[in-house]
């Protein structure tokens, strides 16, 4: 009996051998192929959106100093606030693209007219206070409101803009994750000037937001270079 249950021990133990031996000569086999095999990058994905067809309807507004094509899947609404504070006047406008969660904040202003700016007091507190519309300051503003995203920005790019209409402004492209990826302003120097910016409803996230920012690109492209002044 001793004889019979030793035998059969050891062809057990041989039988597990060949098993190990076998399975260590199948990871080694693993290991060198992973090993010699050429990484390959995966290509960076987006949800899928569905952008609707590119139509264009004209914003011809009586009284409006200003007139362009915007988005046929835009709604236009008046802006009565503008963060927290009055227009002041009755030419700024929204343009809501309710699909995406995106509005383009439009800013109009009087070059030389008066406006109401809040001045910081020594408490803390702001106080309103009147003020001129001057052009250079307007200009100066608009490139302080672009560079606040700088401290989440990986670049910000200005470009002259002329547009066959013989409209002038400059373009802002702002990198990262920016609140306002997409800026602007639009000027004749001596009366009009106009701010226009792209916001979304969303936590800032350049990525996820790209196709998105990239489709609205072509129509604020369309919209500035349609965009004519109304002279009264």
């Amino acid at each position: 009996m001793e004889l019979i249950e030793d035998n059969y021990f050891c062809s057990m133990i041989s039988k597990r051998n060949w098993i190990s031996l076998g399975l260590y000569f199948v990871l080694c086999t693993l290991l060198l192929f992973s090993c010699n095999s050429t990484y390959t990058s995966k290509k960076r994905g987006y949800f899928k959106v569905d952008f609707p067809e590119r139509k264009y309807v004209a914003f011809q507004q009586p009284g409006f100093p200003y007139t362009f094509e915007y988005p046929a899947y835009a709604q236009v609404v008046k802006d009565s606030t503008y963060f927290d504070s009055n227009p002041e006047n009755p030419y700024w406008i929204n343009l809501d693209f309710p699909q995406f969660g995106g509005r383009i904040f439009l800013s109009y202003k009087i070059i030389g007219g008066k406006a109401i700016y809040k001045v910081k007091q020594p408490n803390g507190a702001y106080k309103d206070s009147t003020g001129i519309n001057a052009f250079d300051n307007m200009v100066t503003d608009a490139y302080n409101l672009t560079n606040k995203n700088q401290a989440i920005t990986n670049a910000i790019k200005d470009s002259v803009m002329h547009t066959p209409n013989g409209v002038t402004g400059i373009f802002f492209k702002v990198g990262g994750n920016a609140a306002t990826a997409k800026q602007f302003f639009l000027s004749d120097t001596t009366k009009n000037f106009i701010r226009g910016a792209l916001y979304f409803d969303v936590t800032p996230n350049s990525d996820s937001l790209k196709p998105v920012q990239d489709f609205l690109q072509k129509d604020i492209e369309h919209m500035i270079n349609t965009f004519r002044w109304v002279h009264s």
